[in-house]
């Protein structure tokens, strides 16, 4: 038997970094981590600038103003 969760949440309420990963925590319980390579930018950026990020709205998204960056939480979960 199986079965699938059907979440409508799809808002980011906090992210963290490892080395090489960016670990999204979403408001229904979920974890992604998400490699940085798939973001250039990211990867390039320094500690200090990966700590600089806000929310678009209410967590649909993630924006570094400095490095000019914009992550659509709905693109990771595709």
């Amino acid at each position: 038997m199986s079965f699938s969760v059907i979440s409508k949440s799809k808002n980011a309420v906090d992210i963290v970094f490892s080395e090489n990963k960016m670990i999204v925590f979403l408001e229904d319980g979920r974890e992604l981590a998400v490699p940085l390579e798939w973001f250039p930018r990211l990867r390039k950026a320094t500690k200090e600038q990966l700590k600089k990020w806000r929310f678009i709205g209410k967590g649909e998204g993630i924006h570094w103003e400095e490095i000019d960056e914009d992550v659509s939480i709905e693109n990771l979960l595709k």
